[in-house]
């Protein structure tokens, strides 16, 4: 298995970092696989995969250096610099394209386990990829870009509650799969038998991404090391929750939506990236089902989250299941 040795100076320098590059990079990968984790991923691909094959079929020599770049069991490194913080899209595609064609040529020898065929025996790799990642930024990722960055932000909210509330261990522990704390200041970063790393004194970011089934790690050694990781629970499929009709026409169908959510304990600002309503309104659905004793507050850190209480339970099990087998059918998007 791979791991990195992580010391007390690192993790004390450890951020969540937001990354429009490592968003979009994600997304190529979904488009490059074809294979959706939930529904929502399913509609987006159907949306916008026939453009990005017509893309490809036009383009052939970056078409192999996709096949080529995002292998199996290694990325080529060019095409993930490490994201860093408050870096725009344009900052960081411009460091893949910065990268030189010579060390381009390598790490997509790398992640081919093989010789490079001669179609990428050429200096201007480094150019198609940043073009192929402009394309799929202003196309696929840019329209939505703010509800990205909303869920994505609440992912952070979370996780850095889950550091006040367990340390970074248990945050490190839970990213995706294959990553572990093994104790001893060891991260498992995946199962491949690739020799340990030292961070001490580097710089570690923990970058979330919202497509599933994702993630990857990336350096710039030696001073700045990233893994990146899907959205979890609630944030992965961008909280598009069915809301029972039932429950919608009892509290409105917002307010039914924050309900339905709090299955697991969220903040006020993962429910504002979740959801797209704004601020006030999720306050103000938050008082009333906090005075109806549906959901109740702790605090955790620096935040307060809110969870169901036990009638809160039983009013969405109700719900649901009249919804399933009852008299009620169809339901309203936690948006309304």
């Amino acid at each position: 298995m791979g791991w990195w040795q992580i010391n007390a100076d690192t993790l004390a320098r450890s951020r969540f970092v937001v990354s429009p590059l490592a968003e979009t990079f994600a997304c190529l990968k979904l488009l490059h696989a074809g294979v959706a984790a939930h529904p929502g991923e399913r509609a987006w691909l159907d949306a916008r995969l026939p453009a990005y094959r017509r893309r490809l079929a036009d383009d052939p020599v970056t078409a192999l250096l996709v096949r080529s770049g995002v292998g199996r069991e290694w990325i080529a490194d060019f095409l993930t610099p490490a994201p860093r913080e408050g870096e725009t899209f344009e900052e960081g595609v411009a460091r893949v394209r910065a990268a030189s064609p010579a060390a381009a040529r390598a790490d997509l020898a790398v992640s081919l386990g093989g010789v490079l065929p001669p179609a990428l025996d050429r200096d201007d790799l480094p150019e198609r990829a940043a073009a192929l990642l402009e394309d799929v930024w202003a196309k696929a990722v840019r329209p939505d870009w703010e509800r990205r960055r909303r869920v994505l932000e609440a992912d952070v909210v979370a996780r850095t509650a889950w550091v006040g509330r367990g340390g970074w261990a248990a945050v490190l522990d839970a990213l995706r799969p294959g990553t572990r704390w093994l104790g001893d200041s060891r991260l498992q970063i995946n199962l491949n038998p690739y020799p340990p790393r030292d961070l001490s004194g580097a710089e570690l970011a923990l970058v979330p991404i919202t497509p599933q089934r994702q993630g990857w790690v990336a350096w710039e050694e030696p001073e700045r090391y990233a893994v990146v990781y899907p959205c979890t629970g609630a944030l992965a499929d961008d909280g598009a929750r069915a809301v029972p009709a039932a429950l919608g026409a009892l509290l409105g169908p917002a307010r039914a939506g924050v309900l339905v959510l709090l299955g697991s304990p969220m903040s006020t600002s993962q429910l504002v990236g979740v959801t797209g309503q704004a601020l006030g309104s999720v306050g103000r659905h938050l008082r009333v089902l906090l005075d109806a004793g549906l959901v109740e507050r702790r605090r955790a850190g620096r935040s307060v989250l809110y969870s169901r209480t036990a009638a809160g339970e039983v009013l969405v099990e109700a719900a649901t299941g009249e919804a399933a087998g009852g008299p009620f059918t169809g339901g309203a998007s936690i948006r309304a």
